[in-house]
């Protein structure tokens, strides 16, 4: 079989970048970042299937936990994976397992609320599936909290590989940008500093541009959907964060839904102008800065002034 490779490292917007210029530092970032971010979506999916395991028979545990994550929540359902169960849990043995979960704060009270939510009436599955139904709560329960701590090791991997980086407070300082999300962000573009040629170059790779196409008097501007889906995520979480980080960012935002756009065409518009802005941060060795990044904010500002 033939293979055929790309001739060139640098995105033109037809070729995939390569990561062979990529720094020792920028690959480990990778791919402790990649598993993270898989761990992080293997749990969401036992989640759900948890979820909907307790709607079907114990839907009082729902009403008891809405973040079936949360430490609370895997430790009462560990001993109480069945509604009987649930209700027979006292005071106390609540209290008990709260701390235990790390809880240090209300566990009285929290313990009040969750007892009183486990013991609401409700209908009760026929007798016969109880069984089986506990048994998946337990199972999935036991496999959501190994995720959730190994979750948290990857994390570590993530934060220390990214805090060796030279070009880590450039990442940091960016709106909407905290250690794991740029970490993301780094591992998906890389660091090779020939690949982009351009702040062009950079934003089609990303998939935040946007693909415009005109027939006669239409105008249709549409998301990109061949596009590299982690660094898209990360990106569009960057975009919605910076709007309480970034006056300048809130401003585009705004300006874009004035005009007509949707939520997600101005989130996504927002995540491209900052692919631009980090681009020019990260070939000028320089931080990011407000007044820079948002000129003409910075002028109507002054003028206002």
């Amino acid at each position: 079989m033939r293979m055929c490779w790309p001739r060139s490292s640098v995105w033109t917007g037809t070729i995939t970048a390569r990561s062979r210029g990529d720094s020792d530092v920028a690959e480990h970032v990778k791919a402790a970042a990649r598993a993270h971010q898989s761990m992080i979506w293997s749990r969401q999916a036992q989640v759900n299937t948890l979820r909907s395991t307790l709607r079907e028979f114990y839907p009082a545990a729902l009403a008891a936990f809405p973040d079936l994550t949360s430490g609370d929540a895997l430790a009462v359902l560990a001993v109480a994976p069945s509604p009987e169960a649930g209700s027979r849990l006292t005071q106390q043995r609540v209290e008990t397992l709260l701390r235990k979960a790390g809880r240090q704060r209300n566990v009285t009270t929290k313990a009040g609320e969750i007892r009183a939510a486990l013991n609401r009436a409700e209908l009760s599955a026929r007798p016969g599936v109880v069984g089986a139904y506990a048994a998946s709560v337990s199972a999935l329960v036991a496999v959501i909290t190994v995720m959730v701590a190994q979750t948290e090791v990857l994390a570590g991997q993530v934060e220390q590989g990214f805090g060796q980086h030279p070009d880590v407070e450039i990442y940091r300082s960016q709106p909407g940008l905290g250690t794991i999300l740029g970490a993301r962000v780094l591992a998906e573009f890389g660091d090779d500093p020939h690949r982009y040629v351009d702040a062009k170059a950079r934003k089609n790779y990303s998939g935040m541009s946007p693909i415009t196409r005109a027939s006669g008097t239409k105008r249709v501007v549409l998301a990109r959907h061949a596009r590299n889906r982690r660094l898209g995520d990360a990106l569009y979480q960057q975009a919605f964060c910076a709007l309480t980080s970034s006056p300048g960012a809130r401003a585009f935002y705004d300006r874009h839904r004035d005009r007509g756009a949707t939520h997600h065409q101005a989130l996504r518009a927002l995540g491209n102008r900052l692919v631009g802005v980090l681009h020019g941060c990260l070939r000028h060795h320089t931080l990011y800065d407000e007044n820079t990044a948002w000129p003409a904010l910075s002028h109507d500002n002054k003028q206002a002034a």
